[in-house]
C-alpha cells in the first residue's frame, strides 16, 4: 500500500502531464464544464478519498489517475445531462489521430459504457484504450504497463477502435 506522502509525491510527479492530458480530453469534449485544472484536482480528490492504492511506478499511477479522470468526466456528464430530455443517439467519432472526439455529455457516457462492455470482452484492449485516451499514455508506455509489445498495443488499438466505432455509431 502507498502512504499518503508517497501518494502526494507520485501525484506531483505526474501533475503537469495530467493537466496537459486534461486539456486534451476537454478539447475532445466541447460541452465539458470542468477546466483542465479542476478535472485534475477532482481526480486527485477522488483518489485521495479512496482506499490506499498500490502503484508500482509513476506510469502505473498515471493509469490509476486516468481511471479517476474518466470517472470524474462521466460524473460531470451525468450531472450536466440530468433532467435533460430528448432523443438522439450519442455518437463518438474518431479523428485523424485515432482519438475519440466527444461532442456532448452523452458521448462521454456512451464511451464509458462501451469501455465497460469492452472490458468484459477484452480487458487488455479496454485497459489500453483507457490508458491512451484518459491517461495520455504512448504505445511504449502502454506496452510497459501491460507487459506486451508495442506491436501488440497498436494491434489492440486498431481492434478496439474498430469495435468502439461500430458500437458507438447509430
Amino acid at each position: 500500500m502507498m502512504s499518503r506522502p508517497e501518494f502526494d509525491l507520485l501525484f506531483s510527479l505526474v501533475y503537469e502531464e495530467l493537466r496537459r492530458l486534461a486539456y486534451t480530453v476537454k478539447r475532445h469534449d466541447g460541452s465539458a464544464t470542468l477546466n483542465p485544472t479542476a478535472l485534475v484536482h477532482e481526480a486527485w480528490l477522488k483518489l485521495a478519498g479512496a482506499p490506499p492504492v498500490m502503484a508500482a511506478s509513476p506510469l502505473h499511477f498515471k493509469r490509476i489517475a486516468a481511471r479517476a479522470m474518466r470517472q470524474v468526466l462521466v460524473e460531470a456528464a451525468r450531472h450536466r445531462d440530468a433532467g435533460k430530455r430528448g432523443g438522439g443517439v450519442a455518437l463518438v467519432e474518431f479523428d485523424e489521430f485515432l482519438e475519440p472526439v466527444l461532442s456532448s455529455g452523452k458521448d462521454v457516457m456512451a464511451l464509458d459504457h462501451a469501455l465497460w462492455e469492452l472490458e468484459r470482452l477484452d480487458p487488455r484492449r479496454a485497459a489500453g484504450v483507457e490508458a491512451r485516451f484518459f491517461g495520455g499514455c504512448t504505445a511504449a508506455e502502454i506496452a510497459s504497463l501491460l507487459d506486451i509489445s508495442e506491436e501488440t498495443v497498436l494491434e489492440d488499438w486498431r481492434g478496439a477502435k474498430a469495435w468502439l466505432g461500430h458500437r458507438l455509431r447509430p
